[in-house]
Order: structure tokens, then C-alpha cells, then sequence
């Protein structure tokens, strides 16, 4: 088989797994690239169809253009759409005595209460017990740690020293009293070959990773803190012909990841995607 058949197989039998392993699952949608690869490949595994909400964890900071393709994407696919957002801490009511936001407090910190604790606060209103999302190992190296089926406790909280064992295929879907179990169906996948299943499968994606006036986005996130990059690439080959050629890391226009020393690590160790 081709590397990225594999690759589609693969993903498809993880979701397959998770669907029969736990009765309330979802899937977090970012809307960007990653995640509609997600949606494409829930089709593939389900005949057409998204047999499971599709979570969108929405900071108020989103980019006008992801809201409008957030729209668009739900009449495309019809898939039943979770919208949660922080209210409390946006007000700065409640156990709050501010309003969280970029204006007055730190990426890292807006980044735990805006989409950290309001995931929280979500998989707890709805009972969910399992979640898939789109991370990859090659994004940074704490998430090369993680696992295909990754357990979180009651606190969201990730030990990354402690991965339970995944070797031929056997996997570890140990219910955790109050906790949950993450889904990750594109571990193993790369940007490269993200773009490659892209253009092969012809996905629809938001036109901000597309060169508009010599910049484009590479990677997605709240728009007070996120940066495009130099970029005349305006098309899916030229942006793969762009990646091959770089040495600047996906994520480097992503504030929150580079705010303090092992900010990543410990933002997901707190329960971060």
C-alpha cells in the first residue's frame, strides 16, 4: 500500500475503535487543517456520516474567516455541532474576579482558562468520555509522547511519564473513574503528509493557509497571538514545495507555546490539546 493509504487505514481503524470502545465520544474541530482531515476521515470510516458531535472550543478571539468556515463546514458535512465557550471567565464572574483575555493576562494563561478549562467544563456538562483530536507527534515533542488512545484523569491531568503500552495494535481503553480517554488518529501523520492527503482527497480547508500579499498562515489559533508567516505559496503544491524547503518549526507563529520555558508541556500536562 501507499504511504498514505497506510496512513488512511490506519486512522480509520482508530476511529472505528474508539466509536465501539466508548459511548459518548466527540471529536474536537479546530477548523484548521488537521481537523478537517478528521472530519474527511470520520466519513471514510462511517459511510458518509459523523456518528459523534463535533466539539468546537471557541475563545471569542477566533478569526472572522474561521467563523464563516465554521458555518459553512456544518451545512456541508451536517454534523451536530458543541459550541462552548468560557462565559464566567470572559465575564469575570463567578470564581472569577477578572475577565480573562489577551488585553490584560498572558498567553499561557489565557490559552489554560479559554480553552483548557472550558473543555473541562464541556466533557463534564455532556458526560463525555472520550475525545478525539488531531494532534501529531511532529507538531512539538511533548506531543510526540503521547499515545494513540491517551487516558486523562477527573483533573485533566496527563502523565506523561506514564503512557500506558501500545504494541500491535492492542490498546489501552481502560475506563478512569471521572476521567476521560483521548483519541489520536493522526500521530503518526506529518504536515507534509497532511497536505499531501489534502490535496489527494481534495478537503476543504479555510483560505488563510493560502499567500495573500506575500503571508500566509501556517498553523491556526487565536488571532491576537497568532502570526503568518513570509509566503508566496498560494496553492497545495506550492505549499508542500514550501515545507520541504524550511526549517522553521509549524508552530513557531503560536505565542502561547514559546511564552515561558516548557510552556507547551505544561499547558497539556494541565489538560491542553
Amino acid at each position: 500500500m501507499k504511504h498514505l493509504d497506510l496512513l488512511e487505514s490506519k486512522s480509520i481503524y482508530l476511529l472505528r475503535e474508539a466509536f465501539n470502545a466508548f459511548p459518548h465520544l466527540c471529536m474536537l474541530w479546530s477548523m484548521g487543517k488537521d481537523s478537517n482531515v478528521l472530519l474527511w476521515l470520520t466519513k471514510k470510516a462511517f459511510v458518509g456520516r459523523i456518528p459523534y458531535p463535533v466539539l468546537h472550543i471557541d475563545t471569542t478571539y477566533e478569526f472572522p474567516e474561521m467563523l464563516e468556515f465554521r458555518t459553512w463546514a456544518q451545512c456541508y458535512y451536517r454534523f451536530e455541532l458543541v459550541i462552548k465557550i468560557n462565559e464566567e471567565a470572559r465575564a469575570g464572574r463567578g470564581s472569577y474576579t477578572t475577565s480573562i483575555g489577551y488585553e490584560t493576562h498572558d498567553p499561557v494563561t489565557v490559552t489554560h482558562e479559554l480553552k483548557t478549562v472550558a473543555l473541562q467544563q464541556c466533557m463534564q456538562e455532556h458526560s463525555f468520555d472520550g475525545l478525539i483530536t488531531g494532534i501529531r507527534r511532529d507538531e512539538d515533542a511533548t506531543r510526540a509522547k503521547e499515545r494513540y488512545f491517551s487516558p486523562r484523569d477527573a483533573h485533566f491531568k496527563w502523565d506523561y511519564k506514564d503512557q500506558p503500552p501500545e504494541l500491535w495494535n492492542h490498546f489501552s481503553i481502560k475506563k478512569w473513574p471521572g476521567g476521560h480517554t483521548r483519541i489520536q488518529p493522526l500521530l503518526d501523520w506529518t504536515e507534509l503528509d497532511i497536505w499531501r492527503y489534502i490535496e489527494r482527497e481534495n478537503i476543504p480547508i479555510p483560505q488563510m493557509y493560502f499567500a495573500r500579499n506575500g503571508k500566509r498562515y501556517r498553523s491556526l489559533g487565536c488571532s491576537p497571538i497568532t502570526q503568518p508567516i513570509e509566503s508566496h505559496a498560494s496553492t497545495i503544491p506550492e505549499i508542500i514545495e514550501e515545507l520541504l524547503q524550511t526549517r522553521h518549526s509549524e508552530r513557531a507563529g503560536r505565542a502561547q507555546d514559546h511564552h515561558e520555558r516548557h510552556a507547551m508541556q505544561k499547558l497539556r500536562a494541565r489538560g491542553f490539546l
